[in-house]
């Protein structure tokens, strides 16, 4: 496959890209300036050249449709957006970036014709309400959507638009919806904090994270083993899925966690807020459609982001900035009216 990333140095973006260098896929990342930085953390400098730079707003339907031409792309897989605190502080950029950078994805996949096999793009699990809003029970892809936040509104309207260019002029895309995704390079967002308190139990340092209640744990590597089966799977339509990783509580996850290091126990804290997400997401049509997808236990991933973790502090490489400055405030259950 030839494929172009949006947003290809994000976190998930990252990951991805290391599981199709891993396979012999061609890659280029689509993004606003070079930054390989959580690349560089998990993957060797010889593989991280093989990533080829293409510089570019997401926005700009000209220049994304001139480079799925020039490099010949036969997949694209759409990560670029803002996160939840930039779309609450800024709408009107958060709306443009990630609605019309999405609208512009879709035209010029829509342009490249029969030369782009399948577009997968990053919906998320922030398109549901809160957990009251639902009945007991896993809820499945077609759960009222009842967004808590401007960006759990936008990944709305972009489900929505996908939707509407498969009716219209027969384009297939797979939407994702990923939730708390962990492991190493996960430094920014609402939930990059489970991550981060990985990270500072290793270091002997305190950390406490805001958030507490239920959410679902997802391994980085699942998930982006999870986008690339999406690109070459036989698929017609334009669904949007839910992940499911490891459903559990913050205080399953602490007890993991101090399984994997004893320090953790006395520097780890969590708050009790849950967050405005629904929690429990049924998989099964991802798993129908498109299975079967990967699901790493949620101790096994965390003793992997742990080892790597170490690998980096051996090298002098594990970067702490991120452990640094205030949190953003969880969009929590308390939050709305």
């Amino acid at each position: 496959m030839r494929v172009l990333i949006t947003g290809g140095y994000g976190f998930i973006g990252a990951w991805i890209i290391r599981e199709l260098l891993s396979r012999g896929d061609q890659v280029w990342v689509y993004d606003l300036k070079e930054d390989a930085r959580r690349l560089k953390l998990i993957l060797p400098e010889a593989e991280v050249a093989k990533a080829t730079f293409v510089q570019g707003d997401v926005t700009d339907l000209k220049a994304l449709s001139a480079s799925i031409a020039q490099h010949q792309i036969s997949h694209v897989i759409h990560l670029a957006g803002l996160q939840v605190p930039t779309c609450r502080a800024d709408p009107l950029l958060g709306a443009k970036v990630n609605v019309l950078g999405t609208l512009a994805v879709f035209e010029a996949v829509k342009a490249a014709g029969a030369q782009v096999k399948r577009l997968v793009y990053a919906s998320s699990a922030a398109v549901f309400g809160s957990p009251e809003k639902y009945p007991a029970g896993s809820q499945g892809d077609d759960a009222p959507l009842i967004p808590s936040t401007h960006y759990g509104v936008f990944k709305c309207c972009n489900e929505g638009n996908a939707r509407i260019y498969f009716q219209d002029f027969g384009l297939s895309s797979v939407g994702l919806r990923p939730w708390t995704v962990y492991g190493v390079g996960r430094d920014l967002g609402m939930t990059s904090e489970p991550t981060k308190a990985i990270k500072s139990a290793l270091l002997g340092r305190p950390y406490h994270i805001s958030f507490g209640g239920w959410t679902d744990f997802q391994y980085a590597d699942d998930v982006a083993k999870t986008f690339v089966n999406c690109l070459e799977r036989p698929y017609t339509g334009a669904k949007s899925y839910n992940l499911r990783g490891a459903v559990v509580t913050l205080k399953d996850f602490y007890d993991a966690l101090c399984r994997v290091i004893p320090a953790a126990k006395s520097l780890v804290t969590f708050g009790t807020a849950q967050i405005a997400i629904a929690y429990d997401l049924s998989d099964d049509g991802l798993q129908r459609d498109l299975g079967p997808m990967p699901k790493t236990p949620l101790e096994a991933g965390i003793r992997e982001t742990v080892a790597i973790f170490r690998k980096l502090q051996s090298e002098n490489r594990l970067d702490t900035s991120d452990l640094e400055g205030p949190k953003p405030p969880p969009v929590t259950v308390a939050d709305e009216p």
